[in-house]
């Protein structure tokens, strides 16, 4: 209710009272029914429907406060979070997988001979080491865990990454070290030369000799590690973690600071909403490099004390399978992994486990309800949470299609929201004293969240690089002179709060899980073919989540070397950054800045029947460029052809 609302209604009862002489009782009564009359009962309704959502998220939120308050003046760490929790259950089982199982106790002792090894080698607080995994390994946690131990800060690697990504993220981190497993070896050494600091280079596992990596084994130095605790560091709860590499909206990926603090309430947020114990037994197959199985999937394990399972890769036909066998009783999603597993045979081995919960991000309404039906799981979590940002959110009773929400009732406890901006331009819409116009229920809008200097929850850790932190920054957005962290991502929301996710905004879109940006692809295609226009962007694709990549790439003389293209890629992006489309135009529009018109383009999509420039597809089984027919396009659109 505004101020000017509530002077109304305080005036009105002092005429009543004063001015007609009615009784307190009599005038309260009249002030209500007059409310009600006025809207009020919109209000009233939207409190009986979100009281007990809002009162359980605010428990949470007291419980996040109060352990906060103890964290910093007591500078507790995640890895003395974690050391508490092994104390606790030290014969559990802490980590499992296809490799094998680990104890509380073993990964405790195996994170303090990494610890004491590292200090010894003369690694202190402050140093960055990058590390480079191939698939999940039950003993990444362990490095990561082990280098927090001493104050020396992970970067966690997207082991998809190769050439000037690889690279560029190793840069980023400034990285003195790189841990790495021996199948990524090549990789290195290819990027070896593009390094700008002396690195060492310490494998994981036995490998052929390679000279120009000359790495460190680890596996003898470390069976020689004591495995009591570490010498004592220092390290405060609001301070670096490690890093998290995101796509951001533009260029290479950028490298965000996930601090103690981060990861703490990340974890305690998700997992209380989800109803999680440290009874639970968590199916993680999700990357480990990345927030979503690298945060809120091994927090779960390092702060409640959850066993967690994670799978070296995601198989939908052993999925279930699995959850069976390590008697799982929550998992992590993200939409494709429900859609993939909806695309199996039905058995039964369908809801023969005990996976009470799922919780991720990206599950399509459509399929919600089916996948419930299906597979017998209670509770899906969704969530919403930039890996970078202050705007964590978590649908918490199932609502359909909802990512999270915001209280209608008190929105000061937890200030996010949504703020409108013009489609065209991308600029922000402001009042007459250039406040933030907020978006009302049922209208798209950017999600933002107020920064508050001091607050551990409300901070925006932002990235390594500084310029890169402020563009994601935007003043006077609840009122003059305070900040807000800009999302990059297009909600809307409705009359209980609820949000639901539309789009992205700026140069990004989302394909795999993954954020690509379309700076960074246009300039790999750019660098390659040389003084020909192109232009990168997403489009839909009927019955699959995010958006698949397509380039246009000006071809007028038609001599453009696909397969050389193909090979170009294939080299230096990521799967998932690949394009999956090609369209090659023999002119396309451009703006007055002659830049193709990414916009329309988008909305052409990769129709043959309506668009008369040749169209290629990324054939998965062949790894190459083929001709998108009519026929391909319906395949595709029919789900009989899998991008």
């Amino acid at each position: 209710m505004s101020l000017v609302k509530c002077g109304v209604f305080f005036g009105l009862g002092a005429i009543l009272s004063y001015g007609f002489g009615f009784s307190c009782q009599i005038t309260t009564l009249l002030i209500i029914a007059t409310y009600l009359a006025t809207g009020g009962w919109k209000f009233i309704w939207v409190v009986i429907n979100t009281l007990p959502r809002d009162a359980k998220a605010l428990k949470v939120l007291i419980k996040l406060k109060l352990a906060t308050k103890n964290h910093i003046q007591n500078n507790i760490t995640v890895p003395m979070i974690f050391t508490k929790t092994a104390k606790k259950h030290p014969s559990k089982p802490c980590l499992v997988s296809e490799e094998g199982t680990l104890t509380f106790e073993e990964v405790e002792n195996l994170s303090n001979q990494i610890a004491n090894y590292f200090y010894q080698a003369g690694y202190r607080k402050g140093d960055v080491v990058a590390l480079c995994f191939t698939e999940n390994r039950i003993q990444y946690v362990c490095y990561w865990l082990g280098l927090a131990k001493i104050g020396v800060v992970a970067a966690l690697i997207n082991y998809n990454q190769r050439d000037v990504a690889l690279s560029h993220s190793i840069n980023a981190a400034d990285s003195k070290a790189i841990i790495f497993t021996p199948d990524l070896s090549d990789a290195l050494a290819d990027v070896a030369s593009q390094i700008q600091n002396k690195v060492v280079f310490y494998c994981t596992g036995n490998m052929s000799p390679n000279q120009v990596l000359s790495p460190v084994m680890l596996q003898s130095e470390l069976a020689r590690s004591p495995t009591y605790p570490p010498p004592a560091v220092k390290v405060g709860y609001t301070e670096k973690l490690f890093y998290v590499f995101t796509s951001g909206t533009t260029g290479l990926p950028k490298a965000a600071i996930i601090s103690h603090s981060r990861f703490y309430y990340m974890t305690v947020g998700a997992t209380s909403l989800a109803n999680m114990t440290e009874k639970d037994v968590v199916y993680d197959t999700l990357p480990l490099y990345h927030t979503a199985g690298g945060v809120v999937g091994v927090g779960s394990m390092i702060v409640l004390g959850c066993t967690l399972v994670v799978r070296k890769k995601f198989s939908a036909s052993r999925f279930w399978e699995d959850c069976i066998q390590y008697n799982c009783t929550a998992a992590q999603y993200i939409g494709e992994i429900c859609r993939y597993l909806l695309a199996t045979p039905a058995k039964p081995t369908d809801n023969q486990h005990k996976v009470k919960v799922m919780f991720g991000n990206g599950l399509k309404p459509e399929i919600w309800k089916m996948f419930q039906d299906r597979f017998g799981v209670k509770q899906m979590g969704e969530f919403y949470g930039a890996t970078e940002g202050n705007c964590n959110t978590m649908n918490p009773d199932n609502t359909i299609g909802a990512v999270g929400f915001t209280t209608m009732i008190a929105p000061f406890l937890y200030p996010i929201t949504l703020i409108r901006f013009n489609k065209d331009t991308g600029e922000y819409l402001r009042d007459r004293n250039g406040i933030c116009i907020k978006s009302k229920p049922g209208e798209p809008g950017e999600l933002v969240g107020k920064i508050v200097k001091g607050d551990a929850l409300r901070e925006f850790d932002g990235y390594v690089n500084r310029q890169a932190t402020d563009k994601k920054v935007c003043p006077d957005v609840f009122k003059k002179g305070d900040l807000a962290f800009l999302t990059g991502d297009v909600l809307i929301m409705d009359k209980f709060g609820y949000f639901y996710f539309q789009d992205r905004t700026g140069d990004t879109f989302r394909w795999r899980g993954e954020n690509v940006s379309t700076y960074e692809v246009e300039s790999i295609i750019s660098h390659h073919i040389q003084l020909k226009d192109s232009v990168v962007y997403g489009v839909e694709v009927k019955g699959l989540e995010g958006k698949a990549g397509m380039a246009t790439i000006v071809d007028e003389h038609k001599n453009l070397d696909l397969l050389s293209l193909t090979k170009a890629l294939q080299k230096s992006l990521p799967p998932y950054a690949r394009p999956v489309f090609i369209r090659l135009a023999s002119e396309v529009d451009t703006t007055g800045t002659h830049k193709l018109k990414k916009v329309d383009l988008a909305k052409e999509g990769f129709n043959p029947n309506i668009i008369k420039d040749n169209l290629y597809y990324m054939n998965s089984k062949t790894q190459q460029y083929e001709p998108l027919t009519v026929q391909v396009y319906n395949d595709i659109c029919s789900g009989k052809i899998r991008l």
